[in-house]
Parts: C-alpha cells; sequence; structure tokens
C-alpha cells in the first residue's frame, strides 16, 4: 500500500544543518493502524508531513498505491492530495464555520455538487457521533468534538489513508479512549490504512497493528505492536514499554522482595495471548509439592492480544521447584528465574 524509501528532509539555516527525517524506510500494508512513536524532537511529525508533501523532501520517495507522490507537481498533487486525509493535535478548524460548514470545506474546494455535499457532510456527522451538533461553532465544542470535526473533514473525500498527527495529545485520557475508540471503528468499517504519531505508549498499545520507533530522524525499532512490547531491543523503546507496564516500579520492588524470600525461587513469566487467561497457576500448585506465593503482575492488551509478565515465589523441595519450571515452560509461558545476587 505505503512504500516509503531512503526519505530525508535536511532543514539548513545560516549557522547548521539538520536532519529531521534521516534515510528512513518503511512498508504500510493496506488497512492496517501503524503507529511511529517518538519524544519531541525525534523528526516523527516532519515525517507524516513528508507522506502527503505538505513538506518536500530532501531525498527520497514516498509511494502510495503504486503513485510516486515525490514525482507529482502542483496539480497532480492536489488531487493525488484527496486520497490522503489528515487530522491535527490541535484540530485546525475554521472558527467562523459551523460543523457542518467545517466538514463541508474540503468538498468545496474539490468542486462536489451542494446536494451531494450535504449527502456527504450529513453521513459523517453520523459517522463520529456529532448528531445533534451541525450548527454549532467551534467555540461551543469540548477538544473531544473538535477532534471528531477534524476527523470527519479528514474523511470527507473518501480517504485511502488518514495521517494522524498526535490526534490525541492535547486530550484528556478519557476523551483520548473515545478518539481511539472512534478511529478503530472508521479503520474497521472503512478499511482505511491509518498512520498515526504519537510520544505515548498508550495509544501505540490500545489501536496500532505494527509501530515504528523514531529517535533522532531514524527508525531504529519496528515490529508488530505485540512483539516490540515483549522484547523491546533498544533503550529508548524500554523506556516507552514502562509508560504502560511500569517496569521500572517492577524493578525497584523487585529488590525488595529479593530481600524477603531467602529461600525457593522468585520467578518471572511472561504471558501472551490465550496463555494470559489460563489458569495456569492453579494447575501448577495442584501438580506438584511447592507453595507459589504471587508477589505482583501486570496484563495489559494490545490490538494482537493480551500480554503481561507475573512474578512469583515457588518453595519447596528443589528438585520439585525444577520439574515445576520445567511443565511452565513446556507450556510455551516464557520463564526467567531472577537471581538472589
Amino acid at each position: 500500500m505505503i512504500t516509503i524509501k531512503d526519505l530525508s528532509k535536511v532543514f539548513s539555516t545560516k549557522s547548521k544543518t539538520i536532519s529531521a527525517v534521516d534515510n528512513l524506510s518503511l512498508e504500510i500494508n493496506k488497512g492496517e493502524i501503524f503507529g511511529v512513536i517518538g519524544y519531541s524532537g525525534a523528526g516523527k511529525s516532519t515525517f507524516i508531513r513528508l507522506i502527503n508533501r505538505l513538506e518536500d523532501p530532501t531525498d527520497g520517495q514516498v509511494v502510495i498505491d503504486d503513485e510516486n507522490i515525490t514525482l507529482l507537481n502542483k496539480k497532480k498533487l492536489r488531487v493525488a492530495r484527496q486520497d490522503i486525509g489528515m487530522i491535527f493535535q490541535h484540530f485546525n478548524l475554521l472558527w467562523s464555520r459551523t460543523v457542518e460548514e467545517n466538514i463541508s470545506f474540503p468538498l468545496e474546494i474539490a468542486g462536489v455538487p451542494k446536494q451531494e455535499r450535504q449527502e456527504r457532510v450529513h453521513e459523517l456527522i453520523r459517522l463520529v457521533g456529532l448528531a445533534g451538533r451541525e450548527k454549532a461553532y467551534p467555540s461551543e465544542l469540548s477538544g473531544g468534538q473538535k477532534q471528531r470535526v477534524g476527523i470527519a473533514r479528514a474523511l470527507a473525500n473518501n480517504p485511502k489513508v488518514l495521517l494522524c498527527d498526535e490526534a490525541t495529545s492535547a486530550l484528556d485520557p478519557e476523551t483520548t479512549d473515545s478518539i481511539l475508540e472512534l478511529l478503530v471503528n472508521i479503520n474497521e468499517k472503512l478499511g482505511l490504512t491509518i498512520i498515526l504519531i504519537t510520544h505515548e505508549m498508550h495509544v501505540i498499545r490500545k489501536i496500532c497493528h505494527r509501530v515504528a520507533v523514531m529517535d533522532a530522524g531514524k527508525v531504529v525499532e519496528q515490529g508488530d505492536v505485540l512483539d516490540v512490547f515483549l522484547h523491546p531491543q533498544k533503550q529508548i523503546t524500554k523506556k516507552f514499554v514502562e509508560q504502560i507496564m511500569g517496569d521500572k516500579d517492577q524493578e525497584d520492588a523487585l529488590d525488595l522482595l529479593k530481600e524477603k524470600y531467602d529461600s525457593g525461587k522468585i520467578v518471572r513469566l511472561h504471558f501472551i495471548g490465550e496463555l494470559t487467561n489460563q489458569a495456569l497457576i492453579s494447575q501448577v500448585a495442584k501438580q506438584y509439592e511447592i507453595d507459589i506465593n504471587i508477589l505482583q503482575g501486570k496484563i495489559t492488551q494490545t490490538q494482537k492480544g493480551a500480554y503481561g509478565s507475573l512474578f512469583i515465589h515457588i518453595d519447596g523441595d528443589e528438585e520439585e521447584i525444577k520439574r515445576a519450571i520445567d511443565y511452565i515452560t513446556s507450556t510455551s509461558v516464557e520463564v526467567e528465574v531472577i537471581p538472589y545476587v
């Protein structure tokens, strides 16, 4: 669907040059929600603006449905952009226009007849949950409602791709969740390919199928969300995963636990998918002559399934402990025995 190859953007000033996007390559599949995460200054906002050429690249190419966006002249680019919707962090609404007039605006630019415009606007208002607010102005709307108008406006021309530039970072947590649910609904109903950039791992966890981690203009890690959560390779990715799983807090608590238990084994179990719902601990306790104490843990959900970790203390005969751990390992739960020193 979308092929991004060797994409670069360099900004030059009198004193220095800044490489905002540095030789970036990605493949994004049709109909998926692809997340790009990075801290401020990582280059992710520049990257998403290169996709629809709100910024022209210094080098590289963006190909959408076999059309090289980077080679289009201005006239052809205007037409191609009708297939690429975009929503913004601060909504970018026209404050002198009502909800329906804001949504209608891109259709007016595209020359869509009035009757057809009105039908499309009303259809979109129902889709984003704003029925009854058609005549309201942006100043009369909440932040979540403003973003719903922004989403409806971005969908006006039936785009193939929806770009989301920090679309939830100006919203409170409850409103953020409602907007994310709306994006998932749109993705499923319309089959839209969504590219979403954010600095919040909660957003990635909740709706994305795959994720790329950006740092200093480069993609340093990418893959299925579940794989990246389970096996983060880079330090920056581990920091993002800590936002959700609280790994730093777990490690601090683990030091205290190791001081408390001086016999048996402290074991960390990593669960994934269906295994998170199985009564594994009770099965092991019944099957082996050991004592099991659950110390701490957390399970979370992603679009690709559940995963989580659980710390347990196993006490008893050493051979029986070993047999119990071997059994847990045979179930494909990942097992890590925590050393006491």
